[in-house]
């Protein structure tokens, strides 16, 4: 692929769960209609988020744990399970459907960001390995994100260190995930919906067989700046592109707003049944 300017975003001031993904959402409506270059988006978020996937019921939520902790909840426009965030580095790749580093099946595209991915995290010292499974069906119960496989797994020691979920549309995509930098992986099962504390029990053990941290994987600490710039090298010159540092459009930025309202803060949106 020849090299092609990219947009890179940096947020380093972290932001809230719906305002995160609105501006993924409003990034992405801006690069379909060919507004906006194809971007890499570094972020956090704050307060703490539990995110869900576009079809998760909120059944599988404890929202009353979840207020106590002061933690907000949204719920993402990409599939798969629930993540928390907190102490990570998020990215998002937004393109149109016919950048080449997106383009073909939701395969092809996993595996060629994914080669990035791994890169990067080579790059902060990291052994990892790319596993492929077979994809799990949404409807699978496990709540949990990073309990679950997926294609084109990043692991380190047999262990799952990225989450990542895509969404199409007819004119773009949209990927993001969740890439843990410290802390406890368990919090997350504090606040997701269990029959009884012996079930929640086994999936703490479930989780800390399945999932690890950079900082456990290392054994040190990093940035989330450090982190950060391991992934604009790997991008660059693994994808091949030219990523200009800039920030969002004034369209991007009201239609956020409006993503928000309408939207990620809404309960009709956030808090949809099982079916």
């Amino acid at each position: 692929m020849k090299m092609e300017p990219w947009r890179l975003l940096l947020d380093p001031i972290p932001g809230r769960g719906a305002w995160n993904m609105g501006t993924d959402e409003a990034i992405l409506d801006a690069c379909s209609r060919g507004e906006s270059l194809p971007t890499l988006r570094l972020y956090a978020w704050d307060p703490a988020c539990l995110s869900i996937g576009y079809a998760q019921p909120i059944e599988d939520v404890d929202v009353n744990r979840l207020k106590i902790r002061g933690w907000e909840l949204v719920r993402r426009p990409t599939g798969g399970k629930a993540v928390l965030h907190i102490d990570e580095l998020t990215y998002s790749v937004i393109a149109r459907i016919d950048e080449p580093r997106v383009a073909g099946t939701v395969l092809e595209s996993y595996n060629r960001l994914a080669q990035a991915l791994v890169e990067a995290l080579r790059l902060i010292n990291l052994p990892v390995e790319v596993k492929e499974h077979i994809h799990v069906n949404e409807r699978n119960n496990n709540p949990v994100c990073f309990e679950m496989p997926s294609t084109y797994e990043i692991m380190v020691g047999g262990k799952k260190l990225i989450g990542s979920a895509q969404t199409r549309r007819k004119d773009g995509v949209l990927q993001h995930g969740s890439l843990p930098l410290r802390g406890d992986l368990t919090r997350i099962l504090d606040v997701l919906e269990f029959p009884d504390e012996t079930t929640r029990r086994l999936a703490t053990e479930r989780l800390l067989a399945h999932a690890i941290t950079v900082e456990t994987a290392l054994g040190i600490a990093l940035s989330w700046e450090t982190v950060t710039q391991a992934f604009i090298h790997a991008f660059g010159s693994v994808l091949n592109i030219d990523l200009q540092p800039a920030n969002l459009t004034a369209w991007e930025k009201s239609r956020s707003r409006e993503l928000v309202e309408e939207k990620y803060a809404s309960p009709g949106w956030t808090q949809k049944p099982r079916k």
